[in-house]
């Protein structure tokens, strides 16, 4: 059976936030796979723009502010998903990694460039 979508009830902005740092975590130039499984978050993306480049992913800008909103990582930390220290630091935890928040293909655009 498929894992049941966002069971922790995360807001819109909180879901988008998780689906890019899961996205970061994909790409070993955004990340670092640490021993205890979770993943450092190395970069932060920066919108040019509307829009930014996660991978061979587009991110429209104004799907991304939860980046710089420490009340949503916040809100992620105390879900479990993600251990940070804003704006700093990011380690997405496993059940960060696998949480299925239903929006990744609303977030994750094909690029054109």
């Amino acid at each position: 059976m498929p894992p049941k979508i966002n069971p922790l009830k995360l807001n819109p902005l909180q879901a988008k936030t998780l689906v890019l740092f899961q996205e970061l975590a994909r790409h070993t130039d955004t990340s670092t796979r640490m021993e205890d499984g979770e993943i450092l978050l190395t970069t932060l993306p920066h919108p040019h723009g509307n829009h930014f480049h996660v991978g061979a992913k587009v991110v429209m800008s104004k799907d991304a502010t939860g980046l710089s909103n420490p009340a949503v990582w916040v809100a992620l930390e105390r879900k479990g998903l993600i251990r940070a220290t804003f704006p700093a630091v990011v380690r997405l935890t496993a059940d960060g990694v696998a949480y299925e928040t239903g929006m990744t293909d609303s977030v994750l655009h094909g690029s054109d460039h």
